[in-house]
């Protein structure tokens, strides 16, 4: 069993425009000037752009607008104001109060579109109080910890290369352990929607954190590798699932918990005991959503692509600040779809607005025998589970308990 831890703005001036006289004498040099200027834009934006991707951002923005909140106990309700995210189908959770204060909510019961508000039960309060806040921060975590399912668990530490990585650990009965890895700007409480199919499947969970993610330390340049650093973090946890008595693993990744457990099954000295991968809306192909996202900023291009390059090129690290440059080429799982030799289940959303769904597509179209495709709709990112938790906990229980069966010689044993 494993040990258990000890609990330890500034404004800028508009530019005078140049006299009259400076024009004329400027005026062989304009175009070039212009020119010039437009380069030196882009090259700022570009690097805006690929910062702003590989940097943690250490405060969550709380753009909710609580505009009420009703009742007591079981029949307590809270309207808000109506977004695309307040008025989606399912349970999600509010945090306010800097995270401190947390309550889940139940699907919508009154939606006024003339009022442009949205009524939707409380249906758990889990610290804070919810009456006195103003604004909040929608996420699709609904828990909290693993005590909010009801679960028995354990706080532990990973001796990261970083220093501590603190997780959570709760036990099961079987031999293959899930380890669950939260994606870019989350938290291990990403993962625990999956514990009530993981515990079914008799699975020991560890939902862990990593480099960056604000409970593990920062690594020594502060910065995201989008999977490339991350997945030696995945692979110490993998290390101690084996330690403690594990089998084998199956690795849950959400969003760039996706990127990360595709290149821990592929990169890690431990693969062979990577037994499945189940990814809900995987980052597969990050020129795509880094192209997507440049279109989405509205961002040119050009610039777009620029930013890659800053990001994947070694002379481009003085700007960024990553110590060293990404590899997109070993992180495009559609190009090396034939690479990818790991059973993997991926659920994903056909609306998907941060990660679209055309490159899981076309990888699960590409390697067949590897990888099924689950697509669900109205789910947008990583709220598969929130939008139609039978559905994933079904499929995802399925296929699973199909991949982990024992397969039977043509003899008869098993």
């Amino acid at each position: 069993m494993p040990a258990r831890a000890a609990h330890a703005p500034s404004s800028e001036s508009e530019s005078e425009p140049l006299p009259r006289a400076v024009w004329a004498l400027a005026g062989a040099g304009a175009a070039l000037g212009l020119a010039s200027a437009a380069a030196a834009s882009s090259s700022a934006l570009a690097t805006y752009f690929a910062r702003r991707i590989v940097t943690p951002e250490r405060t969550k923005t709380e753009d909710q607008e609580v505009l009420a909140v009703q009742g007591e106990g079981s029949s307590r309700r809270v309207i808000l104001r109506a977004t695309s995210e307040t008025r989606a189908e399912g349970e999600y959770s509010l945090f306010f109060d800097g995270g401190a204060g947390h309550v889940r909510l139940g699907a919508p019961i009154d939606y006024a579109p003339e009022e442009t508000t949205v009524t939707r039960p409380v249906l758990a309060e889990y610290s804070g109080d919810i009456t006195k806040a103003v604004r909040a921060r929608w996420s699709g975590y609904v828990y909290g910890s693993p005590a909010d399912l009801g679960l028995a668990y354990e706080d532990v530490i990973l001796p990261l290369d970083v220093g501590r990585g603190p997780a959570w650990y709760v036990p099961a009965p079987g031999a293959t352990w899930a380890i669950l890895v939260h994606g870019r700007g989350a938290t291990r409480g990403e993962g625990l929607r999956a514990l009530p199919t993981v515990q079914a499947l008799g699975m020991p969970a560890l939902l862990i954190s990593y480099r960056n993610d604000g409970e593990a330390p920062a690594a020594p340049d502060g910065r995201y590798g989008l999977g490339m650093t991350e997945w030696r973090d995945v692979e110490i946890a993998i290390q101690y699932a084996l330690d403690a008595g594990a089998r084998d693993v199956v690795l849950f990744g959400w969003s760039m918990g996706g990127a990360i457990s595709l290149l821990a099954a592929d990169s890690s000295l431990l693969r062979e005991h990577v037994r499945a991968l189940v990814l809900d809306a995987p980052v597969v192909d990050w020129v795509d959503v880094l192209a997507y996202q440049a279109r989405l900023n509205r961002i040119p291009s050009r610039v777009g692509r620029l930013g890659q390059l800053l990001l994947g090129r070694s002379w481009g690290r003085r700007l960024t600040g990553l110590a060293a440059p990404l590899d997109f080429k070993a992180m495009d799982w559609v190009t090396r779809a034939v690479e990818l030799r790991t059973p993997t289940l991926i659920l994903h959303s056909v609306d998907d607005d941060f990660v679209p769904v055309g490159p899981s597509l076309e990888l699960a179209k590409r390697n067949p025998e590897m990888v099924t495709l689950e697509t669900f709709r109205h789910a947008r990112h990583t709220k598969e589970w929130n939008v139609d938790p039978e559905r994933w906990m079904s499929v995802v229980s399925a296929w699973l308990s199909d991949v982990l069966a024992p397969r039977r010689a043509p003899g008869g044993a098993a």
